[in-house]
C-alpha cells in the first residue's frame, strides 16, 4: 500500500495541495467555455460573422490536443514545475494579447496560444501519479475532476453575467487575473514531483517505444476515448436533437444539458471514494457498463413512441456516471504501465481523447440532418460506449496473460 508524501500548503518543496492541482486544471476548463456567450458581441465588436469568431473554439481545441502530446514529454525531461511556472505565465501574456486584439485575425492567433494553459490538465494527472500508486491515484485524479468538474457547469454562466454588465473583455480580464493568482500559488505550493528525469531528449526518445508498444496502455487509452467520445458526441448533437426532435426552447435545453454534469460529479465521488478498494479496471468495467446500459434504454423508448425529452436526456445522466467512475481510473491505469514516462503517457492519453471527442462531436452534428430523428446520434453514442467496454476487457485480457507468463 503506498504512503502519500507528506504536504504541506504553500511550502514548495513538499508536493502540491489537492486544491492546488483542483485550481491549476480548472484554470485549463473556464478557459475553454467561459467567454462562449460573448461569441456573437464578439462578432460586432470586430464586424466579423459569427462564423469566424467560432473559430476561436476550434483552433483552441486543436492546439490543445497538439500541446498534449509535446507537454508530457517535456514535463519528464525538465519537470513539472518548471513547465507549469512556464506554461501559466505564457498564458497570461496571450490573455493580454486577446485582450488587446485589434482584428479578429490578431485575437485568433492569440487565442489558439492560449491552449498552453492545458499543460495544468495533462501534469496534474501526472503529478499525482508521481505522488502515489496506480489505485490512490484513481481516488486522488477522482476528487481533481470532481472539483474541476464544476468549472465548466458554471464558468458560461458567469461568462454571460459578465457579458450583459460589461462586455466580452470581462470574460478574459477574469482569466487574466486568474492566470496571475495560479501563478502565484504553482510558485509557492507546487514542489517537483518528478523525481527521475533523463539527460536528454534523445535519450528520453529511446524509452518511448517502451511506452508505445504496450498493449495494456493502448487498451486504456482506447477505453478513456471511446467513454468520453460517447458524451463529446453529445455535446455536438444535443442542441440539434433537443431544439428540432423535442422542440426546447433554450432555457430548458440548458436545465436539461446540466444532467451527464451532474452524473459526472457523482461518478467522481465514486471514483474518489471507492477505486482504492475495489481497484482501478473494476471500476473502470463497472463505469463502462453502467453508460453501455444507460444508452440502451433512449432508442428503446422512442421507438416505443416515448417522446419526452426525460427519454433522453435522462438517461444521459448515466454517461455522466460511467464517465465519472471510468476516466479517472483509465487515466491512472495509463499513467502506471510505465511510470517514469508519466507525463508523456498523460499527454499521449489526453490528446486521443480531445482529437476523438472532436471527431465524434463533429459526426454527430453531420448526420443530424432534417428528418434523421435523434438517432444518428443515439447510435453514435451507444456504439461507442459499447467499443469502451470491449477496451477494457481487451485490458483486463491482458493482465491476465502477462500474469500467466
Amino acid at each position: 500500500m503506498s504512503q502519500r508524501p507528506r504536504v504541506r500548503f504553500l511550502d514548495r518543496t513538499t508536493p502540491p495541495h489537492i486544491v492546488t492541482l483542483v485550481l491549476v486544471a480548472g484554470l485549463s476548463a473556464m478557459s475553454l467555455n467561459i467567454f462562449l456567450p460573448s461569441l456573437p458581441g464578439m462578432a460586432l465588436y470586430f464586424e466579423t460573422d459569427y462564423r469566424v469568431v467560432q473559430l476561436s473554439v476550434s483552433l483552441y481545441l486543436m492546439a490543445t490536443a497538439i500541446l498534449q502530446i509535446v507537454v508530457g514529454p517535456i514535463s519528464d525531461r525538465f519537470g513539472r514545475r518548471r513547465v507549469l511556472l512556464t506554461t501559466t505565465t505564457l498564458f497570461l501574456l496571450m490573455t493580454l494579447g486577446c485582450l488587446l486584439a485589434p482584428t479578429i485575425e490578431v485575437f485568433l492567433a492569440f487565442r489558439m496560444a492560449q491552449a498552453v494553459v492545458a499543460a495544468g490538465l495533462v501534469l496534474s494527472r501526472a503529478i499525482v501519479r508521481d505522488m502515489v500508486g496506480p489505485a490512490e491515484s484513481a481516488s486522488m485524479i477522482g476528487y481533481v475532476t470532481m472539483g474541476m468538474s464544476l468549472v465548466p457547469m458554471i464558468a458560461p454562466a458567469i461568462g454571460g453575467a459578465l457579458e450583459a454588465a460589461f462586455g466580452w473583455q470581462a470574460s478574459f480580464l477574469l482569466l487574466l487575473f486568474g492566470a496571475a493568482a495560479i501563478l502565484a500559488l504553482i510558485f509557492f505550493d507546487l514542489g517537483e514531483t518528478s523525481a527521475a528525469r533523463s539527460t536528454s531528449f534523445a535519450e528520453q526518445a529511446r524509452e518511448y517505444p517502451e511506452l508505445l508498444t504496450s498493449r495494456r496502455f493502448w487498451g486504456y487509452v482506447a477505453c478513456s476515448a471511446f467513454c468520453s467520445g460517447a458524451f463529446f458526441a453529445f455535446l455536438g448533437g444535443a442542441p440539434y436533437v433537443g431544439t428540432t426532435v423535442y422542440g426546447l426552447p433554450p432555457e430548458q435545453l440548458g436545465f436539461f444539458f446540466g444532467a451527464p454534469a451532474i452524473g459526472y460529479a457523482v461518478g467522481n465521488f465514486i471514483s474518489g471514494r471507492y477505486s482504492v478498494r475495489v481497484g482501478v479496471n473494476p471500476m473502470i468495467l463497472m463505469g463502462c457498463l453502467i453508460a453501455t446500459a444507460g444508452l440502451v434504454f433512449p432508442p428503446l423508448l422512442y421507438g416505443l413512441g416515448f417522446t419526452h425529452p426525460v427519454a433522453f436526456f435522462g438517461f444521459v445522466t448515466f454517461v455522466g456516471l460511467g464517465n465519472g467512475m471510468t476516466l479517472p481510473n483509465a487515466t491512472a491505469g495509463l499513467l502506471s504501465v510505465r511510470p517514469h514516462l508519466a507525463g508523456t503517457a498523460s499527454g499521449l492519453g489526453g490528446a486521443f481523447m480531445i482529437g476523438g471527442g472532436a471527431a465524434l462531436s463533429a459526426l454527430a452534428a453531420a448526420l443530424l440532418v432534417p428528418g434523421a430523428g435523434p438517432w444518428p446520434l443515439m447510435a453514435i453514442m451507444l456504439i461507442t460506449s459499447i467499443l469502451s467496454v470491449l477496451s477494457i476487457l481487451y485490458v483486463l485480457r491482458r493482465e491476465r496473460q502477462l500474469v500467466s507468463g
